[in-house]
């Protein structure tokens, strides 16, 4: 019989486990650490045009797997959905857009809009994507993206055609074709512009499902993104039907963290599933836990309190670990990112075996307490790259202490000059023509608010996306998982590191 692990393996397994994890999340999933929580399945269903989730939810996680015939192969057992081995996938759009890629920068379709107005140019665009990502000679021979979206504007005919035959040939192999779009907070650095963007590709990908047997388009959208695209087209209503959302439930999380320690290639991982036996091994030398390992919180709480204990100090006046560590790391609406948990997790682990090693649990409670620091500064740093404006907005507010009276946020912002930060902002982000425009960075901090002048809205906004979040008395707060990184307090709250 194999002995249960001990407080240092333990610590070793979070330690490496996760550590991989982080790694492995910046170049994509592998077969092994690939979780698919049940909350996710109608998101990779060939038929659901829309995917919506928060920042850090798995948009781009998913856009990668599905891209992945291995990683598919994963998926398609673990939700018992056989149609995924019957698909070709490809990339319409997504970051990192350059000569080496079939999709446009957000720099060059900067360029390309710029001076143009009215829905059907959206639409145009669009068309050319699709046939660069459906590899049709006509348009993949023009070198420039600005003659592509020209020639697909003067020959309506040849997008039916590639359509027709695409379709056809799919149908005819018994595949679904499906185009993936990503990353559409970094279509344009004017919100306006990248609403009337996003509703154009609604248009379009309805129009593929409607009109084709075999051709489908899966976009992956911010929620405020999606809410705020027109969507005044024709059988606009049935993008709801076919839409999914990426959620990450407290048994999810759990259930992530428990399948990456037994997934791992060490002794400790072994010990680990011994310990919660029922784990059977399956292709790719990947284990699946037993259902109450990844879905029944009661059992989720006892092993979590073999690895952490049961409170977050010496009694239960301090909290319950179980919950209060997934509470303390999400978002207004209530969100955790999978990689702030993990990372916290790591961090805690790292914190314990530094300063705690004759604590008899792998994570000392203080430890814990601690992680939250880096945690928030990883969302932060997150939230700087895809919603530079929000983390702007928010650093006009640092040193203060929550909950603050909108009066006083008006005031900073106004004192701060946000407004004038913003737009410099946009107009940075929009880029300049010239020589070193060739290289066609794509400049970061995805799209700007709304209504870069109007302070209310702004507030608003920064609530609608889960930054900021209002109390009854009408004071607003800021969840622990941003506050602590801008220096934020609260009485009686985490503290910030002095």
């Amino acid at each position: 019989m194999t002995a249960a692990p001990t407080t240092d393996e333990y610590r070793t397994l979070i330690t490496r486990a996760l550590g991989v994890a982080l790694d492995a999340d910046t170049n994509g999933p592998d077969p092994r650490r690939l979780f698919t929580p049940s909350s996710h399945r109608l998101a990779l269903d060939p038929d659901v045009t829309v995917v919506r989730g928060a920042r850090g939810t798995g948009k781009t996680f998913w856009a990668k797997a599905l891209i992945d015939p291995d990683l598919r192969e994963v998926a398609a057992r673990s939700y018992m959905m056989p149609r995924l081995r019957r698909v070709r996938v490809t990339t319409g759009f997504a970051t990192g857009g350059g000569t080496s890629t079939p999709y446009p920068s957000k720099r060059k379709i900067a360029r390309l809009l710029r001076g143009t107005t009215g829905h059907e140019i959206h639409e145009v665009f669009w068309r050319a994507v699709v046939m660069m990502a459906l590899d049709v000679p006509e348009i993949t021979r023009i070198p420039d993206w600005a003659d592509r979206v020209r020639w697909a504007e003067e020959n309506e005919d040849a997008y039916e055609d590639a359509l027709d035959e695409a379709d056809q040939e799919a149908q005819g192999s018994g595949e679904t074709r499906v185009l993936l779009f990503d990353a559409l907070d970094h279509l344009h650095a004017d919100r306006a512009t990248a609403d009337r963007l996003v509703s154009a590709l609604f248009q379009v990908a309805l129009e593929l499902r409607l009109t084709t047997g075999a051709l489908r388009a899966k976009i992956f959208v911010r929620p405020d993104m999606y809410d705020s695209a027109p969507k005044a087209f024709p059988d606009a209503s049935k993008l709801g039907a076919n839409m999914a959302e990426l959620t990450w439930s407290r048994e999810n999380l759990y259930g992530l963290l428990f399948h990456l320690l037994g997934n791992d290639q060490g002794p400790e991982a072994e010990k680990f599933r011994a310990e919660y036996g029922g784990w059977t091994a399956g292709e790719e030398g990947r284990f699946t836990a037993p259902v109450d390992v990844i879905a029944d919180e009661k059992c989720q709480e006892q092993v979590f309190g073999a690895l952490a204990g049961t409170y977050m100090g010496t009694d239960r006046r301090k909290g319950h670990t179980f919950t209060w560590v997934p509470n303390h790391l999400q978002d207004g609406k209530g969100r955790v990112s999978p990689r702030t948990w993990l990372l916290a997790l790591r961090k805690a682990a790292a914190l314990t075996t530094e300063r705690y090693a004759g604590h008899p649990y792998a994570l000392h409670y203080d430890a814990i307490r601690e992680s939250l620091h880096e945690a928030s500064r990883v969302r932060v740093d997150e939230l700087k790259e895809d919603i530079g404006w929000a983390a702007a907005a928010i650093k006009q507010l640092e040193g203060g202490q929550v909950p603050m009276e909108p009066s006083y946020v008006h005031y900073m912002w106004e004192r701060g000059g946000l407004t004038g930060i913003l737009r410099d902002m946009a107009e940075t982000d929009h880029g300049t023509e010239g020589p070193e425009d060739e290289q066609d960075e794509n400049p970061k901090g995805g799209s700007g608010p709304r209504d870069a002048g109007d302070s209310f809205a702004l507030i608003e906004e920064l609530v609608d996306l889960g930054v900021l979040t209002k109390r009854s008395s009408g004071g607003l707060d800021l969840p622990d998982v941003y506050r602590l990184a801008f220096d934020i307090g609260r009485k009686g709250g985490v503290p910030r590191k002095s």
